[in-house]
């Protein structure tokens, strides 16, 4: 890191793979490119938030984003043993045999560079924030793509004279620049329509971490609404994980398993191959991988746990625990209310087709989707069918 205020010229290419704002790791920089001047480094806040309207490198993925803003979450770190007595805590109320205090810790809601997402499709899923669709079929999945929650570590502020310095569809629907103010790039009115009237889907509240033998798992849920299924109302979850190698030892994911308890009283067990249709490598360069799945209950809370089986370069296993965390439905949410919105605050031409590497995979917990079940991706406007999002037997990713 660099002293507080010291300013350090900003060189990239593309494909950014940061893992400090001194250096770049030119062995990701695909041949034959020139760096490319994209603006100035920052003072990290070692105090307060960053404001909307910040620029910023993801510390770990490396790609190029903006914060739209803030959301203040409960993380509850089970490598903690115990939290400050003047820290903001509440007990957390997961399955486990110790407790586990919640610390206040700030996330933000951001905006992706559509120029790296290419770059970073292999550690981070770029079409990870996913909401059920305004209509009857319960199955209906809207995704936003160069949508991503970023923890407050993660954030490496920079400048730029730049009047669009990141390419997102979104990006002048939600931000106009002003010269004149301190951060140029400043939230207009369809921003702040648009993170109220979906802020029950938005909004990031609990954040749960544990670590061991050095690889840390990192899990957000997400409560995504209510649908009523033959005769049956069926509560559906978005979960964001990100697996992290801390140490120096190359592993790579081979098995995931997953326990489900629902409040109805039914408990479920998932074993697989991978995540997502992947066995990801975590090594000294490329540490993390992150991704987003869903679960759906017949109940209105449940918890989950489990546990991911890595395999270690000379072929030995380790078994990595999963935090438990819980499957609530927030108070907040009315039972009627409808969920994500993007036309209301405002027009915008449709977006192109989403085409995602691999579609997430949609489970019932006490009843399954059929295998085959289609599914739907949306541009701002449209209902796109053709992506499929059931599998039946894979539930849980």
């Amino acid at each position: 890191m660099w002293a507080p205020g010291l300013a350090r010229s900003l060189r990239l290419c593309a494909a950014l793979t940061l893992r400090s704002p001194a250096r770049a790791l030119s062995r990701n920089r695909p041949e034959g490119k020139v760096l490319e001047a994209v603006g100035v480094f920052e003072a990290l806040k070692q105090q307060g938030k960053y404001e909307t309207g910040q620029l910023f490198l993801h510390s770990v993925f490396g790609y190029r984003g903006i914060v739209l803003f803030p959301w203040h979450a409960r993380l509850y770190d089970r490598d903690v043993a115990s939290c400050s007595s003047d820290s903001k805590t509440e007990s957390s109320g997961n399955q486990g045999s110790k407790e586990v205090k919640g610390k206040t810790h700030t996330y933000y809601q951001v905006l992706i560079d559509t120029r790296d997402c290419p770059h970073i499709s292999q550690r981070s899923q770029t079409e990870a924030v996913t909401f059920l669709a305004n209509h009857d079929d319960s199955r209906a999945l809207y995704a936003i793509p160069g949508l991503d929650y970023v923890s407050h570590e993660d954030i490496l502020p920079y400048s730029s004279s730049d009047r669009i310095p990141i390419q997102h569809e979104l990006f002048e629907r939600f931000l106009s620049y002003d010269p004149a103010k301190a951060l140029p790039f400043v939230a207009r009115d369809t921003l702040r329509a648009w993170q109220e009237k979906n802020h029950p889907w938005l909004e990031l509240s609990d954040v749960h971490r544990e670590t061991t033998e050095n690889i840390r798992v990192t899990v957000i849920p997400f409560y995504m609404g209510m649908r009523e299924a033959q005769n049956s109302h069926v509560y559906w979850w978005r979960y964001c994980i990100r697996l992290e190698n801390l140490g120096t030892e190359v592993v790579q994911l081979r098995e995931r398993h997953w326990r489900i308890f629902s409040l109805s009283g039914t408990l479920e067990t998932v074993r697989g191959r991978g995540v997502v249709g992947r066995e990801p490598v975590l090594s000294k360069e490329q540490p993390a991988f992150q991704y987003s799945s869903h679960v759906s209950l017949q109940a209105p809370s449940g918890h989950m746990w489990g546990s991911y089986r890595f395999e270690r370069a000379n072929r030995s296993l380790l078994d990595v625990r999963i935090p438990p965390f819980s499957l609530e439905r927030e108070r907040s949410v009315s039972r009627g209310q409808k969920v994500l919105s993007l036309t209301s605050a405002y027009h915008p031409s449709p977006w192109r087709a989403i085409k995602m590497t691999r579609p997430p995979l949609l489970g019932t917990v006490g009843r399954a989707p059929p295998a085959g079940t289609w599914g739907w991706l949306a541009t701002s406007r449209k209902i796109l069918p053709g992506t499929l999002v059931g599998n039946g037997g894979g539930a849980v990713k």
